[in-house]
């Protein structure tokens, strides 16, 4: 009669060993340089995704029919920005061991580098796709050089010149643009060139990586970074839909949503079906 009260999202409930995707959270922002929230994003995502439906009209799919297992959150230290990376890493490698994919829910964005380091060291000539708001490429922030603003910078540290992608940058100090001119490939503002991108890639391990604030305010204000200037929903669902169609994601996440800086529930929302609609797309590929 009674069953355990385990919140999974929504449609995600294979057994492990069925499964070929395994989601898993990391309820983590010590570093946010501006507001902080983002800690409560996975759970967020988790509870509201049952406000929407498993089947997607874009894709003809539903997550009913996919391989999915979601893991929960990690139990993350927040006084120990090292130690938090150090669980994430080994979480995502016990995944990538069993020859599986990881899909972390963040959290903030410095929790993809601890899922990068895994990945990387399952596959060493891994590229990197990166929606953004934000560069991330500071080599510190206020002496830091772990935090959210210097995640893609620890990521080229890791994959080296030329294999990071990134996507619909609109935000970022002088030097951080200079210094993408030479070490990675920027799209500013748009997701132009996607398609020749992912012919160029074609065939190689990809970690596929997407902070929800490429997204304009005016469609995901629940975010602590909001950036003016963003794409619309419906440019970031196709876009998202196209990578993970197209490329080899050996890895992947979605991150930054804050859900209480809007009560409104639309960004979590929002967040929800970015995910949806991921999932789906990776099991047709």
């Amino acid at each position: 009669m009674w069953n355990k009260n385990i919140e999974v999202f929504m449609g995600c409930d294979k057994e492990f060993k069925q499964a070929q995707t395994i989601l898993y959270g990391a309820p983590f922002d010590s570093t946010t340089s501006y507001r902080p929230g983002t800690r409560f994003g996975s759970g967020a995502i988790r509870r509201e995704s049952y406000g929407i439906e498993t089947y997607s009209p874009y894709q003809d799919g539903d997550l009913e029919d996919t391989h999915v297992m979601d893991l929960g959150d990690l139990e993350l230290c927040f006084g120990d920005t090292n130690k938090a990376l150090d669980e994430i890493t080994s979480c995502a490698q016990q995944i990538l061991k069993e020859g599986k994919r990881p899909f972390l829910l963040g959290g903030e964005h410095l929790v993809t580098l601890g899922a990068v380091r895994a990945v990387a060291r399952n596959y060493p000539d891994i590229r990197i796709i990166h929606f953004d708001a934000h560069a991330d490429l500071r080599e510190e922030y206020l002496g830091v050089s772990l935090s959210h603003a210097c995640v893609l910078r620890r990521c080229h540290d890791l994959v080296g010149d030329g294999k990071i992608f990134q996507f619909g940058i609109r935000s970022g100090d002088r030097e951080e643009f200079r210094w993408a001119k030479d070490h990675v490939k920027m799209q500013k503002f748009s997701f132009d060139g996607l398609e020749e991108v992912l012919k160029e890639i074609k065939g190689k391990p990809v970690y596929f990586t997407v902070d929800l604030d490429v997204l304009d305010p005016s469609a995901f204000p629940g975010t602590g970074t909001p950036e003016p200037g963003g794409v619309s929903f419906e440019e970031l669902r196709k876009a998202v839909t196209l990578v993970c169609k197209e490329a080899e994601i050996v890895g992947c996440d979605v991150n930054e949503l804050s859900p209480h800086y809007d009560e409104s529930g639309i960004s979590t929302a929002a967040a929800c079906k970015i995910v949806r609609e991921m999932l789906i797309a990776l099991e047709k590929k």
